[in-house]
Formats: structure tokens, C-alpha cells, sequence
């Protein structure tokens, strides 16, 4: 059973947080894979500022094929990543970009965890802590759609969340987009109240 609880009273720890971060100036990382599993890795980042400007955006070449699966949601191909640089390739850069700022994230524990296994199918040794926010979660609290039967909020995808914010915004499962869309449902959410 799913209770919906989202007035303005419930809203305003969310609201504050959401203000919060964006007084931090947040930079939003997004991720494409393989697939969702143990041994799934990163083929597409994207990291942007809050004024939407694209700070780091890459193909990722990944260790093993893209599944169809896979394709048939962000449509990257094993073609398209032939000439793309390796996860080892483009760490450094991704750590320069990301060191020391707020990351803002749609599902952080997703796209962090596919960064650690990225690193591990690299026999990289993972040995980062960032600061994080997870959008999702936020949102999550602040739409106040509540699962009793698992005791939580429930999380919407990041379309969805778009769609029920009136956000004009395309979930397009790609790393850029999708980096502005989870922008623009965090400035909602900091705006409405």
C-alpha cells in the first residue's frame, strides 16, 4: 500500500536541503553501463556545472560488450565505443573534476558503486570519498510517496521524477542529459518553498 504524503510542512526539511547544496554550487555526475549487475561497468560519464556547463563527458571503452539489453535503453553501441578511451584513461580527469565538490547525483549509490567496479575491472584500487547528495533520495522524501510494506519512501526513476516536477526535460539515458535533468528537479525542489 502507497501513501502519499507531500505538504508543504513534510517538504521544508527537503527544501532547506535542497538550498543547502545548491549554496555549494554542486557538480552533477551522470553514468550510462553495460548493465546493473556485480560485474557491469561504466561506458559513458558526464559531469556538469550548475550553470549546465559541461565539465568532463566521455565514451568509456569497457572491458567486455555492451548486451543488447543494455543498448536498447541508451542506445551506445559496442561500435560506438571501438575508438573510446579506457576507464584508466580518463580517471585522473574524472578525480580532478569531482575532488573537493559537492557531486549531485540521481541514485548515487548506482553510479558510485559502477565507479568501484569500473575501478576493479581495471585492477584500479578504489580509494576515494566524496561528498555526496543523492537527488533521488531527496526527491524521494519530498514527493512523500510512502511504501509501508518496505518502510521507506519509494524512488521514482529520474524520468518519472520529471515528469510529476512539469519538468520539459527528456529522460534520455544519456550521461549529459540526464545530468541536467537531475539539475533541474534539485532547482525545483529548492524553489518551491
Amino acid at each position: 500500500m502507497f501513501i502519499a504524503d507531500n505538504s508543504l510542512a513534510n517538504r521544508k526539511p527537503v527544501i532547506a536541503a535542497a538550498k543547502q547544496a545548491l549554496q555549494q554550487g554542486p557538480v552533477y555526475l551522470d553514468t550510462e553501463t553495460t548493465g546493473l549487475d556485480r560485474y557491469d561497468e561504466i561506458i559513458e560519464i558526464a559531469i556538469i556545472d550548475d550553470n549546465e556547463q559541461v565539465l568532463f563527458e566521455s565514451l568509456v571503452k569497457p572491458t567486455q560488450p555492451v548486451p543488447a539489453d543494455a543498448t536498447q535503453i541508451h542506445g551506445i553501441t559496442d561500435k560506438m565505443l571501438v575508438a573510446a578511451p579506457s576507464w584508466p584513461a580518463i580517471w585522473m580527469k574524472v578525480r580532478s573534476v569531482l575532488f573537493g565538490r559537492l557531486i549531485a547525483i540521481y541514485n548515487a549509490e548506482f553510479d558510485l558503486r559502477m565507479m568501484q567496479q569500473t575501478h576493479t575491472r581495471h585492477r584500479l584500487v578504489w580509494k576515494e570519498y566524496f561528498k555526496t547528495i543523492d537527488v533521488m533520495k531527496l526527491y524521494a522524501e519530498y514527493h512523500g510517496e510512502w511504501d509501508s510494506a518496505r518502510r521507506a519512501y519509494r524512488y521514482p526513476s529520474l524520468e518519472k521524477a520529471g515528469r510529476q516536477l512539469h519538468i520539459p526535460l527528456q529522460n534520455s539515458h544519456r550521461a549529459v542529459d540526464d545530468t541536467r535533468l537531475a539539475r533541474a528537479i534539485l532547482h525545483k525542489m529548492a524553489e518551491s518553498g
